[in-house]
């Protein structure tokens, strides 16, 4: 299942209520928290225990996917 342009748009971080970048409906992610939320199956697991922390190699690969992506 992909994650379509309005549900994308209104989802957002649990943590600091921000925007969201849709990686390739393999996950949401949170710049500014580095902060990556998995999607199961087609949902978005937007649950703060089940966020994983990513490090600046990861962050800036992460990045680079998104502004491919526009």
């Amino acid at each position: 299942m992909i994650i379509d342009a309005e549900l994308h748009r209104i989802l957002a971080c649990p943590q600091d209520k921000g925007p969201l970048l849709l990686i390739q409906d393999e996950l949401l992610y949170n710049p500014r928290l580095r902060r990556a939320y998995p999607i199961e199956a087609g949902i978005p697991v937007l649950l703060i225990d089940d966020a994983r922390d990513v490090g600046e190699a990861e962050h800036d690969e992460i990045v680079a996917r998104a502004v491919a992506a526009e």
